[in-house]
């Protein structure tokens, strides 16, 4: 469906993670639909490569460097969206920032899965929390879209960390929907497959080409995800298109996982 289908001219949209990979896509799809889009990262280069980017392309950006793990910063950033917005409030979170991290449970210590935790959990759930509390002040029937994995659907050697973490980013999509709901506010997540991104692209080039190749034969498409495939899915969820979808976890995975 091409993106015309999805206006989101006049909207405010915040998203986290934006310096590279789903973040990056994300952003230049909402801005391409229309959306005031803020970015936030922690990586400043690539924030403002983000924000420079869809200013070339005609959209509107502005970038906030934060660390999503710390509430105060993401708190006062998205109230600054929210406030020099068109309608003084946020139509659209999707809170995508996250970080990659293997161990064998025998060898996880309390470092590894506090660092997690605090990115992929804390991190989603404070921008849910600020993103539902500006948008219930203004009245704002907004949309909420979180960025959950494949992991929460299989095991698998060093997944416990990000799995543990995707798999809660899942149980808060659902929760908050159920309270958000009755205020007309949407609140839904994506779990993606396997996606060529910077985060999972650190391997030697031997590693990825092998990852890459059973990811592949897994498909029944025959090929990788790269982060547009995954940006299309956070602009429907982002859009009226989705007006009547909340609580619900899409699964963009080329089809290596179906679960019941």
């Amino acid at each position: 469906m091409p993106v015309t289908a999805y206006d989101l001219t006049g909207r405010t949209a915040f998203v986290t993670g934006a310096a590279s990979g789903i973040g990056r896509a994300s952003a230049a799809l909402l801005a391409e639909a229309g959306a005031t889009v803020h970015c936030a990262d922690r990586d400043e280069q690539g924030l403002h490569e983000t924000t420079d980017l869809i200013k070339e392309a005609g959209g509107t950006a502005h970038a906030h460097s934060l660390d999503v793990s710390d509430r105060t910063q993401l708190s006062e950033a998205i109230a600054t969206a929210a406030r020099t917005s068109p309608g003084g409030s946020l139509d659209i979170m999707a809170a995508i920032a996250g970080i990659m991290h293997s161990s064998p449970v025998l060898e996880t210590c309390d470092e590894d899965l506090d660092r997690v935790l605090a990115i992929n959990f804390k991190g989603v759930l404070y921008a849910c929390q600020e993103a539902a509390r500006t948008m219930i002040a203004a009245g704002t029937r907004g949309s909420i879209v979180t960025m959950a994995s494949g992991a929460i659907d299989t095991g698998g050697p060093g997944l416990l960390c990000y799995g543990v973490a995707k798999a809660a980013v899942v149980q808060l999509t659902k929760t908050l929907a159920t309270e958000v709901g009755p205020h007309g506010i949407r609140v839904n997540a994506v779990a993606p497959g396997w996606i060529r991104t910077p985060m999972t692209t650190r391997h030697d080039e031997r590693v990825q080409a092998h990852t890459e190749s059973l990811m592949v034969r897994m498909s029944p498409l025959g090929r990788v995800g790269e982060p547009e495939d995954i940006a299309h899915a956070v602009l429907h969820l982002a859009s009226d298109a989705a007006a009547f979808t909340t609580g619900q976890i899409l699964r963009p995975n080329g089809g290596v996982a179906m679960p019941w």
